[in-house]
């Protein structure tokens, strides 16, 4: 194509966040949270009700972003670190092949930590995470020091700044407390920042893929003290816990400031949602702050904007804490998409009840950039959901959603389709089911309840043609076999 042709297609602006539950949008009614400039893009753009992260942590949710694949196809069914990203087809690399100008600034948790990925440059703030940071066994060229951009910013700024300077845990903590340091130097401030200087300096005669990529909602809780001040006295609604949940926490395992389950004070809970719902806000701000300079280079129409999290934070669901669990607050995530000129058709304000997944991100922005969808690719182009023609769909979209994640005991499989959720836990056998529809808070596992046997089984059908042929041996003679052992990464991605 020529550059005159180029700088026709529309410019494509994805936004993740860390750890967003999918209902802290004010839009939804929540009785707290404030989101709005996501309110806008919403109100203006399209809503998906029913989107999952099907493996619902980071280096998971990443790959299905990357690669536009199932898990088991690309390989990570769990969380693990270290393992590296040999994918020869990704979406930065399709749009840059197709001629868009391709960046990512933030967060990509990949390995190598500098790989490109297709991208042609990468401003890289992965966050803290432990691998890179553990100087008594990690190789000098991949440690934190040596492969984040924004830590080598901020010590320019503030000279021995660190990270742990807060005293926080950078996993799931429910301690919070605010930001110290003047808030333009916050994570989620730069990340904005290096956004916005990309739009100053991108090639202008070619379209650009730029995925901003924020850390933040994810721990550690250090909202900047205005936004923190914005909520520390609301009242909050109580997390939910449901009848099937544990009722006492013997090992007093709520005390721990890193908690994954366990009955945490009051006080520090509120606290920690304080501080949780004011990350969002203060994203939600700075995303506004973006939007507002794109206006201004004249690009706002000519720019597709998706907005989706990794996964969800359970935030004391079910005494529950983090992710990788398949109750809604983990795998449940939020996802707008917004089309201010028009490109796409799409059906202004409308909301789309179908299950859609992150591994349509990748097929839907190829199409939405004109781009050739390689045939390997499992997603879904979303487009022809959220249109107003809808009604005139070729072929039916899916009819279930499988997710999993290995955790040890806690090590579960699940199959959804928005209104129904049947779960296994693989190791102990343990089965839950779920009407969405009755109990969208999942506060009564009906696994048991005789008129709904006949729909129990065909989930559990559902689940066992999904696992069949794997190679833990989850299937055998049709029927799950409980106790194989799980594993984080299959085979066929595991180095040899």
């Amino acid at each position: 194509m020529n550059p005159t042709t180029e700088s026709k297609r529309p410019n494509i602006l994805l936004i993740t966040v860390d750890q967003m539950r999918f209902d802290c949008l004010s839009i939804l009614g929540h009785p707290v949270v404030e989101t709005p400039n996501l309110d806008e893009l919403a109100r203006t753009g399209v809503r998906f009700d029913h989107a999952y992260s099907a493996t619902p942590t980071c280096v998971p949710a990443r790959a299905a972003i990357f690669t536009g694949l199932k898990q088991a196809s690309h390989g990570r069914v769990g969380y693990q670190e270290r393992v590296p990203w040999n994918y020869e087809t990704t979406l930065p690399g399709e749009l840059a092949k197709s001629g868009y100008h391709t960046q990512c600034v933030g967060k990509m948790h990949v390995y190598p930590a500098r790989s490109l990925l297709g991208f042609h440059n990468v401003v890289l703030h992965d966050g803290y995470l432990h691998y890179s940071r553990n100087k008594h066994n990690v190789p000098v060229q991949e440690h934190y020091d040596e492969t984040d951009d924004y830590l080598q910013w901020l010590r320019g700024q503030v000279p021995g700044a660190d990270l742990l300077d807060l005293g926080l845990d950078c996993n799931a903590s429910t301690v919070a407390r605010p930001w110290t340091l003047p808030e333009h130097l916050h994570p989620t401030n730069w990340t904005v920042s290096q956004s916005i200087d990309f739009l100053r300096r991108r090639d202008p005669s070619k379209p650009f893929f730029l995925w901003m990529s924020f850390v933040r909602p994810h721990s550690p809780l250090d909202p900047p003290q205005t936004y923190f001040d914005l909520y520390k006295d609301a009242d909050f609604p109580e997390p939910i816990v449901g009848d099937w949940a544990m009722k006492e926490d013997p090992g007093l395992n709520g005390l721990n400031p890193v908690t994954s389950q366990g009955i945490v004070p009051k006080r520090r809970m509120k606290m920690a949602m304080a501080a949780y719902y004011a990350l969002i806000t203060h994203i939600d701000h700075q995303i506004g702050r973006f939007l507002q300079v794109l206006s201004e280079y004249g690009e706002r129409e000519n720019t597709i904007i998706m907005f989706t999290s990794d996964h969800g934070e359970l935030l004391g669901d079910h005494h529950l804490f983090r992710k990788s669990l398949p109750y809604e607050g983990s795998a449940h995530i939020p996802f707008i998409v917004n089309d201010l000129g028009g490109h796409l058709d799409l059906a202004e304000g409308s909301v789309v009840s179908e299950v859609i997944e992150l591994r349509d991100i990748m097929p839907s922005l190829l199409d939405a950039a004109s781009t050739e969808i390689p045939g390997s690719i499992e997603g879904e182009s979303i487009w022809k959901l959220a249109r107003a023609n809808k009604e005139l769909l070729e072929n039916p979209w899916r009819e279930y959603l499988h997710g999993e994640h290995e955790q040890g005991i806690n090590s579960n499989h699940w199959v959804t389709n928005g209104e129904e959720k049947y779960i296994w836990y693989s190791q102990t056998g343990e089965e839950q089911f779920f009407d969405l529809v009755a109990d969208p808070s999942e506060l009564h596992n009906v696994i048991h309840h005789p008129e709904l046997q006949e729909r129990i089984q065909y989930w559990r059908s559902a689940l066992v043609h999904e696992l069949k042929g794997r190679e833990e041996g989850y299937v055998q003679d049709e029927s799950l076999v409980v106790g194989r052992k799980p594993v984080a990464v299959l085979s066929h991605m595991r180095p040899e």
